[in-house]
Protein backbone atom coordinates (compact mmCIF):
# COMPACT_ATOMS: atom_id res chain seq x y z
CA UNK A 1 0.00 0.00 0.00
CA UNK A 2 1.29 3.17 -1.11
CA UNK A 3 0.80 6.53 0.73
CA UNK A 4 0.92 8.65 -2.24
CA UNK A 5 -1.82 10.21 -4.11
CA UNK A 6 -3.37 8.62 -7.55
CA UNK A 7 -2.21 11.78 -9.17
CA UNK A 8 1.18 11.83 -7.48
CA UNK A 9 1.76 8.14 -8.74
CA UNK A 10 1.58 9.39 -12.43
CA UNK A 11 2.51 13.29 -12.00
CA UNK A 12 4.20 14.04 -15.30
CA UNK A 13 3.87 10.88 -16.86
CA UNK A 14 0.39 10.27 -20.24
CA UNK A 15 -0.77 6.99 -20.67
CA UNK A 16 2.28 6.39 -23.42
CA UNK A 17 4.62 7.23 -20.08
CA UNK A 18 6.28 9.86 -22.26
CA UNK A 19 5.35 12.91 -19.88
CA UNK A 20 3.39 16.22 -20.50
CA UNK A 21 6.03 18.20 -21.76
CA UNK A 22 5.07 18.89 -24.94
CA UNK A 23 1.22 19.62 -23.88
CA UNK A 24 2.67 22.41 -21.38
CA UNK A 25 5.46 23.35 -24.07
CA UNK A 26 2.29 23.99 -26.45
CA UNK A 27 0.29 25.96 -23.67
CA UNK A 28 3.03 28.20 -22.70
CA UNK A 29 3.37 29.29 -26.43
CA UNK A 30 -0.06 29.62 -26.79
CA UNK A 31 0.07 31.93 -23.60
CA UNK A 32 2.96 34.06 -25.39
CA UNK A 33 1.44 34.56 -28.24
CA UNK A 34 -1.27 36.39 -26.71
CA UNK A 35 0.40 39.64 -25.86
CA UNK A 36 3.01 38.90 -28.67
CA UNK A 37 0.05 39.44 -30.74
CA UNK A 38 -1.60 41.87 -29.20
CA UNK A 39 1.71 43.76 -29.81
CA UNK A 40 2.08 42.99 -33.79
CA UNK A 41 -1.84 44.19 -33.93
CA UNK A 42 -1.29 47.68 -32.15
CA UNK A 43 1.59 48.23 -33.27
CA UNK A 44 0.36 47.74 -36.94
CA UNK A 45 -2.84 49.42 -36.68
CA UNK A 46 -0.81 52.12 -35.26
CA UNK A 47 1.66 52.99 -38.01
CA UNK A 48 0.11 56.07 -40.48
CA UNK A 49 0.72 53.46 -43.41
CA UNK A 50 2.13 49.96 -44.36
CA UNK A 51 4.55 51.19 -46.93
CA UNK A 52 7.97 49.56 -47.30
CA UNK A 53 9.90 53.34 -45.75
CA UNK A 54 6.85 52.85 -42.69
CA UNK A 55 7.36 49.64 -41.59
CA UNK A 56 10.88 50.01 -42.09
CA UNK A 57 11.11 52.59 -40.12
CA UNK A 58 8.99 50.44 -37.21
CA UNK A 59 11.52 47.20 -37.69
CA UNK A 60 14.44 49.72 -37.34
CA UNK A 61 13.47 50.51 -33.25
CA UNK A 62 15.50 47.27 -31.86
CA UNK A 63 12.44 46.62 -29.20
CA UNK A 64 10.31 46.13 -31.94
CA UNK A 65 12.59 44.44 -33.91
CA UNK A 66 13.09 42.18 -31.03
CA UNK A 67 9.30 40.92 -30.38
CA UNK A 68 8.79 40.73 -34.15
CA UNK A 69 11.52 38.19 -33.97
CA UNK A 70 10.42 36.72 -30.71
CA UNK A 71 6.78 36.81 -32.36
CA UNK A 72 7.71 34.37 -35.59
CA UNK A 73 9.89 31.89 -33.39
CA UNK A 74 7.25 31.45 -30.96
CA UNK A 75 4.30 30.74 -33.53
CA UNK A 76 6.76 28.58 -35.70
CA UNK A 77 7.63 26.48 -32.32
CA UNK A 78 3.91 26.59 -31.26
CA UNK A 79 2.87 25.82 -35.06
CA UNK A 80 5.16 22.84 -35.13
CA UNK A 81 4.11 21.77 -31.71
CA UNK A 82 0.13 20.82 -32.91
CA UNK A 83 0.64 19.53 -36.14
CA UNK A 84 3.87 17.32 -34.34
CA UNK A 85 0.93 16.03 -32.30
CA UNK A 86 -1.68 15.58 -35.34
CA UNK A 87 0.93 13.50 -37.34
CA UNK A 88 1.05 11.40 -33.77
CA UNK A 89 -2.39 10.89 -33.60
CA UNK A 90 -3.49 9.97 -37.23
CA UNK A 91 -0.82 8.96 -39.31
CA UNK A 92 -0.01 5.43 -38.24
CA UNK A 93 2.61 3.48 -40.14
CA UNK A 94 5.72 3.78 -38.69
CA UNK A 95 7.81 4.65 -42.10
CA UNK A 96 4.75 7.18 -42.76
CA UNK A 97 4.80 8.79 -39.25
CA UNK A 98 8.95 8.98 -39.54
CA UNK A 99 9.00 11.24 -42.92
CA UNK A 100 5.65 13.30 -42.21
CA UNK A 101 7.57 14.43 -38.17
CA UNK A 102 11.44 14.82 -40.21
CA UNK A 103 9.30 16.98 -42.60
CA UNK A 104 7.22 18.81 -40.54
CA UNK A 105 10.49 20.01 -38.27
CA UNK A 106 12.50 21.14 -41.74
CA UNK A 107 9.56 22.95 -42.65
CA UNK A 108 9.01 24.63 -39.43
CA UNK A 109 12.95 25.41 -39.22
CA UNK A 110 13.12 26.82 -42.59
CA UNK A 111 9.52 28.94 -42.09
CA UNK A 112 10.87 30.42 -38.84
CA UNK A 113 14.69 30.78 -40.29
CA UNK A 114 13.24 32.54 -43.17
CA UNK A 115 11.03 34.79 -41.16
CA UNK A 116 13.37 35.77 -38.78
CA UNK A 117 15.74 36.47 -41.64
CA UNK A 118 13.11 38.32 -43.67
CA UNK A 119 12.34 40.74 -40.39
CA UNK A 120 16.68 40.87 -40.34
CA UNK A 121 16.68 41.76 -44.06
CA UNK A 122 13.89 44.54 -43.70
CA UNK A 123 15.25 45.64 -40.19
CA UNK A 124 18.57 46.08 -41.47
CA UNK A 125 18.13 46.82 -44.67
CA UNK A 126 18.90 45.49 -48.37
CA UNK A 127 22.06 43.11 -47.99
CA UNK A 128 24.14 43.35 -51.05
CA UNK A 129 22.17 45.11 -54.21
Amino acid sequence: MSLRSPLGRVSGLGSAKDGTAQWWAQRVSAVALVPLTLWFLISLLALPDWGYATVHAWLSRPVDAFFAALGVATLAYHSYLGTVVVVEDYVHGPASKLVSLLALRFAHVLAGGAGVFSLLRLTLGTLGS
